[in-house]
Protein backbone atom coordinates (compact mmCIF):
# COMPACT_ATOMS: atom_id res chain seq x y z
CA UNK A 1 0.00 0.00 0.00
CA UNK A 2 2.82 2.48 0.84
CA UNK A 3 4.92 1.45 -2.00
CA UNK A 4 1.51 2.40 -4.37
CA UNK A 5 1.35 6.07 -2.46
CA UNK A 6 4.76 6.72 -3.32
CA UNK A 7 4.17 5.83 -6.90
CA UNK A 8 0.70 7.94 -6.77
CA UNK A 9 2.89 11.00 -5.04
CA UNK A 10 5.00 10.89 -7.67
CA UNK A 11 3.41 10.73 -10.37
CA UNK A 12 1.24 13.66 -8.66
CA UNK A 13 4.06 15.87 -8.41
CA UNK A 14 5.09 14.97 -11.69
CA UNK A 15 1.90 16.43 -13.28
CA UNK A 16 1.53 19.00 -11.29
CA UNK A 17 4.95 20.71 -11.44
CA UNK A 18 5.78 19.69 -14.72
CA UNK A 19 3.13 18.67 -16.95
CA UNK A 20 0.65 21.76 -15.52
CA UNK A 21 3.14 24.52 -16.54
CA UNK A 22 4.26 22.66 -20.07
CA UNK A 23 0.39 22.74 -20.35
CA UNK A 24 -0.33 26.32 -19.94
CA UNK A 25 2.68 27.43 -21.81
CA UNK A 26 1.11 25.55 -24.76
CA UNK A 27 -2.25 27.28 -24.05
CA UNK A 28 -0.44 30.67 -24.94
CA UNK A 29 0.08 31.61 -28.91
CA UNK A 30 3.57 31.87 -29.49
CA UNK A 31 3.54 30.83 -33.05
CA UNK A 32 6.39 32.93 -34.87
CA UNK A 33 8.80 32.93 -32.28
CA UNK A 34 12.21 31.52 -32.50
CA UNK A 35 12.55 28.51 -31.12
CA UNK A 36 15.83 29.43 -29.26
CA UNK A 37 13.16 31.92 -27.08
CA UNK A 38 10.65 29.12 -26.52
CA UNK A 39 13.46 26.54 -25.15
CA UNK A 40 14.44 29.56 -23.18
CA UNK A 41 11.36 30.09 -21.77
CA UNK A 42 10.11 26.22 -21.45
CA UNK A 43 13.40 25.80 -19.22
CA UNK A 44 12.65 28.82 -17.48
CA UNK A 45 9.00 28.09 -16.47
CA UNK A 46 10.33 24.50 -15.33
CA UNK A 47 13.06 26.24 -12.99
CA UNK A 48 10.43 28.44 -11.80
CA UNK A 49 7.86 25.60 -11.00
CA UNK A 50 11.38 23.16 -9.44
CA UNK A 51 11.46 25.84 -6.89
CA UNK A 52 7.65 26.12 -5.85
CA UNK A 53 7.62 22.08 -5.39
CA UNK A 54 11.08 22.83 -2.92
CA UNK A 55 8.03 24.13 -0.30
CA UNK A 56 6.08 20.74 -0.92
CA UNK A 57 9.65 18.86 -0.25
CA UNK A 58 10.10 19.29 3.35
CA UNK A 59 8.34 17.79 6.14
CA UNK A 60 6.10 20.96 6.37
CA UNK A 61 4.32 18.78 3.74
CA UNK A 62 4.65 15.79 6.03
CA UNK A 63 1.14 14.10 5.84
CA UNK A 64 1.97 13.40 2.04
CA UNK A 65 5.77 12.67 2.63
CA UNK A 66 4.81 10.25 5.61
CA UNK A 67 4.99 6.96 3.36
CA UNK A 68 8.81 8.31 1.98
CA UNK A 69 11.55 7.93 3.68
CA UNK A 70 12.40 11.64 4.81
CA UNK A 71 15.95 10.81 3.95
CA UNK A 72 15.58 10.28 0.52
CA UNK A 73 13.19 13.23 0.35
CA UNK A 74 15.64 15.80 1.62
CA UNK A 75 17.88 14.18 -1.26
CA UNK A 76 15.27 14.67 -3.78
CA UNK A 77 15.18 18.72 -1.87
CA UNK A 78 18.76 19.26 -2.30
CA UNK A 79 19.14 17.78 -6.09
CA UNK A 80 16.07 19.84 -6.97
CA UNK A 81 18.06 22.80 -5.40
CA UNK A 82 21.13 21.70 -7.24
CA UNK A 83 19.91 21.34 -10.91
CA UNK A 84 17.20 24.48 -11.03
CA UNK A 85 18.89 26.93 -9.00
CA UNK A 86 21.65 27.57 -11.15
CA UNK A 87 19.67 27.68 -14.28
CA UNK A 88 17.92 30.16 -12.88
CA UNK A 89 21.10 32.23 -11.56
CA UNK A 90 21.85 32.39 -14.88
CA UNK A 91 18.51 33.82 -16.30
CA UNK A 92 18.85 37.56 -16.41
CA UNK A 93 21.71 36.33 -19.39
CA UNK A 94 19.76 34.12 -20.75
CA UNK A 95 17.30 36.80 -21.40
CA UNK A 96 19.57 38.36 -23.87
CA UNK A 97 20.98 35.14 -25.43
CA UNK A 98 17.95 35.20 -28.51
CA UNK A 99 20.10 38.28 -29.42
CA UNK A 100 22.78 37.14 -30.99
CA UNK A 101 20.51 35.34 -33.18
CA UNK A 102 19.48 38.35 -33.99
CA UNK A 103 19.60 41.63 -36.01
CA UNK A 104 19.27 44.52 -34.39
CA UNK A 105 20.42 45.63 -30.72
CA UNK A 106 23.70 44.04 -29.46
CA UNK A 107 23.34 41.61 -26.87
CA UNK A 108 25.65 43.18 -24.50
CA UNK A 109 23.86 46.71 -24.69
CA UNK A 110 20.39 44.41 -24.66
CA UNK A 111 21.79 43.09 -21.01
CA UNK A 112 22.84 46.32 -19.82
CA UNK A 113 19.40 48.34 -20.70
CA UNK A 114 17.89 45.29 -18.97
CA UNK A 115 19.71 45.78 -15.68
CA UNK A 116 19.24 49.08 -15.78
CA UNK A 117 15.14 49.70 -16.51
CA UNK A 118 14.41 50.95 -12.80
CA UNK A 119 11.69 52.06 -13.92
CA UNK A 120 10.09 48.61 -14.84
CA UNK A 121 8.35 47.33 -11.34
CA UNK A 122 9.19 43.69 -12.72
CA UNK A 123 12.54 44.19 -13.81
CA UNK A 124 13.47 45.19 -10.27
CA UNK A 125 11.35 42.86 -8.74
CA UNK A 126 13.52 40.48 -10.47
CA UNK A 127 16.74 41.57 -9.71
CA UNK A 128 15.69 41.72 -5.92
CA UNK A 129 14.55 38.13 -6.57
CA UNK A 130 17.93 37.31 -7.97
CA UNK A 131 20.16 38.40 -4.96
CA UNK A 132 18.00 36.83 -2.37
CA UNK A 133 18.38 33.70 -4.64
CA UNK A 134 21.72 33.94 -4.00
CA UNK A 135 21.15 34.74 -0.49
CA UNK A 136 19.58 31.56 0.32
CA UNK A 137 22.10 28.91 -2.04
CA UNK A 138 25.07 30.27 -0.36
CA UNK A 139 23.50 30.01 3.09
CA UNK A 140 22.68 27.17 2.29
CA UNK A 141 25.59 25.21 0.59
CA UNK A 142 27.64 26.60 3.64
CA UNK A 143 25.41 26.52 5.95
CA UNK A 144 27.98 24.48 8.90
CA UNK A 145 30.59 27.50 8.22
CA UNK A 146 27.88 30.12 9.29
CA UNK A 147 28.27 30.94 12.94
CA UNK A 148 24.61 30.51 13.74
CA UNK A 149 22.59 27.88 15.69
CA UNK A 150 20.71 25.28 13.42
CA UNK A 151 17.18 26.98 14.75
CA UNK A 152 18.41 30.44 13.82
CA UNK A 153 19.76 29.03 10.56
CA UNK A 154 15.97 27.67 10.07
CA UNK A 155 13.84 30.54 10.42
CA UNK A 156 16.39 32.47 8.61
CA UNK A 157 16.07 30.01 5.55
CA UNK A 158 12.56 30.22 5.87
CA UNK A 159 11.73 33.92 5.98
CA UNK A 160 14.34 34.22 2.92
CA UNK A 161 12.34 31.08 1.27
CA UNK A 162 8.80 33.12 1.90
CA UNK A 163 9.96 36.66 0.21
CA UNK A 164 12.08 35.29 -2.38
CA UNK A 165 8.88 32.73 -3.80
CA UNK A 166 6.40 36.26 -3.21
CA UNK A 167 8.70 38.70 -5.31
CA UNK A 168 9.95 36.32 -7.34
CA UNK A 169 6.10 34.92 -8.27
CA UNK A 170 4.86 38.74 -8.48
CA UNK A 171 8.06 38.98 -11.15
CA UNK A 172 6.86 36.19 -13.30
CA UNK A 173 3.30 37.21 -13.01
CA UNK A 174 4.19 40.93 -14.41
CA UNK A 175 6.74 39.88 -16.73
CA UNK A 176 6.66 36.75 -17.99
CA UNK A 177 5.95 35.97 -21.86
CA UNK A 178 3.39 33.45 -21.10
CA UNK A 179 1.82 34.46 -18.01
CA UNK A 180 -1.34 33.87 -18.98
CA UNK A 181 -4.29 33.38 -16.82
CA UNK A 182 -3.91 29.92 -15.88
CA UNK A 183 -0.28 30.18 -15.68
CA UNK A 184 -1.23 32.95 -13.46
CA UNK A 185 -3.51 31.25 -11.12
CA UNK A 186 -1.21 28.50 -11.05
CA UNK A 187 2.02 29.89 -9.76
CA UNK A 188 -0.41 32.01 -7.21
CA UNK A 189 -2.45 29.11 -6.01
CA UNK A 190 1.07 26.50 -5.59
CA UNK A 191 2.64 29.87 -4.27
CA UNK A 192 0.53 30.72 -1.58
CA UNK A 193 0.02 26.67 -0.51
CA UNK A 194 4.03 26.26 -0.28
CA UNK A 195 4.18 29.70 1.91
CA UNK A 196 1.57 28.54 3.83
CA UNK A 197 2.86 25.04 4.23
CA UNK A 198 6.36 26.68 5.36
CA UNK A 199 4.95 29.36 7.99
CA UNK A 200 3.46 26.19 9.70
CA UNK A 201 6.54 24.57 10.24
CA UNK A 202 8.96 26.83 10.51
CA UNK A 203 6.85 29.30 12.94
CA UNK A 204 4.70 27.31 14.57
CA UNK A 205 5.31 26.41 18.34
CA UNK A 206 4.86 23.05 18.00
CA UNK A 207 8.23 23.73 15.92
CA UNK A 208 10.49 24.80 18.12
CA UNK A 209 12.26 21.90 18.88
CA UNK A 210 15.41 20.89 17.46
CA UNK A 211 17.28 19.97 13.69
CA UNK A 212 14.84 18.31 11.14
CA UNK A 213 14.83 16.73 8.27
CA UNK A 214 14.38 19.12 5.61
Amino acid sequence: MEKLLRKYNTATMLCVFIGLPIAFWALDDSSGRAWVKEAISILTILSFSMMLLQFYLTRSNKRVLKVHRMGKVVKWHKLVGYVFVPILLVHPFLVVVPRYFEAGIDPTDAFYTLITSFNSTGVVLGMIAWCLMWIIALTSLFRNRLAMSYRIWRVFHGILSIVFVVIAAWHVIDLGRHSNVWMTGFIVLVASGGVCLLAVVYFSKSNQGGPSNE
